[in-house]
């Protein structure tokens, strides 16, 4: 399942001091994959494949409250990206079956 998308970029609140930054995948796509991927890793994550400008990287996504997948950002991609909080990012996003 290949999913594209637009997200603003925030860092984790639970935390102050965290370094912790993700994008909210839509509800749609979201509601799509809880319903067809059964394989899930800890904490209900789903292993993708991500791009986001020319950057390719492998994660997973996490569910969260509300129902939506959030997809974290690495330091590395951030950097390589000139990603910062608030910045809107294009994800390229391809669910992978296990």
């Amino acid at each position: 399942m290949r999913v594209r998308f637009e997200g603003d970029v925030f860092r984790w609140a639970a935390r102050s001091d965290s370094d912790w930054y993700f994008v909210a995948l839509p509800p749609e796509p979201s509601a799509e994959i809880r319903e067809t991927q059964t394989y899930r890793r800890g904490f209900g994550g789903v292993r993708v494949d991500a791009t986001i400008g020319r950057t390719t990287f492998r994660t997973s996504i996490f569910p969260q409250a509300g129902g939506v997948y959030v997809l974290p950002l690495k330091r590395a991609v951030r950097d390589a990206e000139a990603i910062d909080p608030g910045s809107v990012v294009r994800v390229d996003l391809f669910v992978l079956d296990a």
